[in-house]
């Protein structure tokens, strides 16, 4: 059991942005009490091995936790025989993860509780199954109701025609995550374009008309986001299109991710950060 938490206090130890080289004497330490560690493991094998014998139902490889640890100590001597090669091979160096799993069988408390939760893994097919279920339903719900509403963007009239270079849709600072999604008038929504924020620039609120716009000097304030007035869909999603609802793989993600969105208020993406930043004042 010390041998098994000095091993968990030198795998927290190490640092594989600095210690990828290990050239440093704090990972060179840690190298020799891993090589202390797998030593200690490979000589506990064989004197089990020599004293059960290996084959059989009452020796070595007979009892699964003894195959895990043997498991873990041919990978260890894979990961030494490929580095005196000098061949990396990361995948193998990660099984020494696995050596904390040791303490559950040392531990015999705690190896019943994992024999019992290994033992209900089959009744927990029935919870998965309700789950599946569960955002199915919801997943064909949501389809239904909001299948292209995150779309939405609030566009330009076509006979619009504005001098300076507009985007076609009204963007936020921050458009991929927090867009300005808006709803038709008849979808009877929460948020619409005439509540696009104004334009600013220099820290001054911009609140001249387009019909006051200077050809000549172009100085004049114009509020040119009070003309993204038609609401209708457009090409993407919020986050690269990851969140939607216009198919039921979509809605199952969006589901899924709903209850986080939920704890982190401020981050909703279907809000502007002022009304963020109110609902959070609210809550």
């Amino acid at each position: 059991m010390l041998v098994i938490l000095l091993n968990c206090v030198t795998l927290g130890m190490y640092h594989p942005c600095i210690d990828g080289h290990c050239g440093t004497d704090r990972c060179k330490i840690l190298q020799r009490f891993d090589d202390f560690i797998f030593a200690f493991f490979a000589v506990e094998m064989i004197i089990k091995m020599i004293a059960l014998g290996i084959f059989g139902k009452m020796c070595y490889l007979g009892d699964t936790w003894n195959r895990l640890d043997f498991f873990i100590v041919i990978a260890g001597m894979l990961e030494y025989s490929l580095n005196l090669q000098n061949v990396s091979f990361s995948a193998v160096r990660t099984v020494r993860v696995l050596r904390p799993l040791r303490a559950i069988n040392r531990v015999p408390s705690m190896r019943i509780l994992v024999t019992l939760l290994l033992d209900t893994l089959p009744m927990l097919g029935n919870v998965l199954l309700l789950c599946f279920f569960v955002f199915f339903i919801f997943g064909i719900v949501g389809v239904q109701l909001w299948a292209g509403l995150l779309r939405n963007r609030c566009y330009l009239p076509e006979n619009l025609t504005l001098v300076p270079a507009r985007e076609r849709y009204y963007q936020t600072e921050n458009e991929d995550e927090n867009p300005f999604i808006c709803s038709l008038a008849k979808d009877n929504g929460m948020r619409y374009c005439r509540s696009v924020p104004a334009l600013r620039q220099d820290g001054l609120v911009c609140d001249q008309s387009y019909e006051s716009y200077n050809q000549t000097d172009n100085t004049t304030c114009v509020n040119w986001n009070k003309y993204y007035t038609e609401c209708i869909p457009g090409d993407h999603n919020p986050f690269k299109n990851a969140i939607n609802f216009d198919n039921i793989g979509y809605a199952w993600i969006a589901i899924f991710q709903g209850p986080i969105a939920e704890k982190i208020p401020g981050e909703n993406m279907l809000f502007s950060p002022t009304e963020a930043e109110s609902n959070k004042t609210k809550k």
